[in-house]
């Protein structure tokens, strides 16, 4: 059981990690495709809810939120997406 459960957390993770660097925009692919690259790995199961809760939001809100141009909703202000504004992506 513990083999399939792992699976299933790699599938989703590669789900995830596919979905950050498809999002529609160069720039939000990158940021969010590299952030993927580099803490997906990581992350709990509850910080992966965080994370796919971010990513399933419209992507021009999510460039708002990290372009400073509006603030970020108090259902997502929390680490995860202080992870992302902080994030600094590698040419």
């Amino acid at each position: 059981m513990t083999d399939e459960v792992g699976e299933d957390l790699e599938i989703r993770r590669k789900r995830l990690r596919y979905h950050s660097w498809h999002r529609g925009t160069k720039e939000l692919d990158l940021v969010l495709g590299q952030f993927a690259e580099r803490y997906l790995p990581d992350m709990s199961v509850e910080d992966l809810d965080r994370y796919e809760a971010i990513i399933n939001e419209n992507e021009h809100d999510i460039y708002a939120w990290l372009a400073g141009r509006e603030a970020v909703p108090v259902e997502h202000d929390h680490h995860i997406m202080k992870m992302i504004l902080n994030f600094k992506i590698t040419p």
